[in-house]
């Protein structure tokens, strides 16, 4: 892990930075902690409801994110788009307190998915990789008055399916099946599987 790391570090300078084209906290934290050199350009795609399985839908929006940072800047770039799924249901962001509450309580006592997209552009040769990464949750049942306190620390409001796993959400979770930073929003063996690939390793 350590040699892929100072590799990558070496392949990534000024001449080809990495880039991630997110402006989410949780997965700049997870590229932080592997030690990568990177820079942060988020995309400003609006995303909207797109045709096809859950799987096309995420790794879709984490293309558009990428091409689009990739039209601006050149580098290594780094697209990524986490939905929640229940049953058929794709459960996004929630709009307010009120959905986020509805979301929790399908949530609750029931397994969902979480499905990443990835999407890695390297604009000096244009080569690509799009893949998506899928995991399993399961949540106990959840009172209302810990929904309601849930809800009451703003943590659901900004999140795929209301919940995060890497914070006080966690209380509400018994089982993850496959990987865990995939839940978080970022999974970090397959991604640096795909940098890798990308950088010519």
């Amino acid at each position: 892990m350590n040699y892929d790391i100072k590799w990558l570090n070496k392949k990534f300078d000024d001449n080809l930075p990495l880039i991630l084209a997110s402006s989410s906290p949780r997965r700049k934290k997870l590229l932080q902690e592997l030690g990568l050199k990177f820079k942060v350009i988020p995309s400003h795609i609006e995303e909207k409801n797109m045709p096809g399985t859950p799987g096309e839908m995420a790794c879709t929006w984490a293309s558009l994110k990428a091409q689009e940072v990739a039209k601006h800047h050149h580098g290594v770039i780094i697209g990524a788009d986490t939905i929640v799924v229940l049953g058929a249901k794709v459960l996004g962001k929630p709009q307010d307190e009120a959905e986020a509450k509805r979301m929790l309580y399908k949530l609750s006592g029931n397994t969902h998915r979480v499905i990443t997209g990835l999407s890695l552009i390297n604009t000096q040769n244009s080569h690509k990789i799009s893949e998506f990464v899928e995991s399993k949750v399961t949540f106990r049942i959840v009172s209302e008055k810990e929904i309601d306190a849930y809800i009451a620390t703003k943590e659901p409001l900004d999140k795929a399916g209301a919940y995060g796993i890497q914070g006080k959400g966690a209380a509400f979770i018994t089982l993850v099946q496959g990987c865990y930073t995939n839940v978080v929003g970022l999974p970090i063996s397959s991604c640096l599987n795909y940098l890798k690939q990308i950088a010519g390793l």
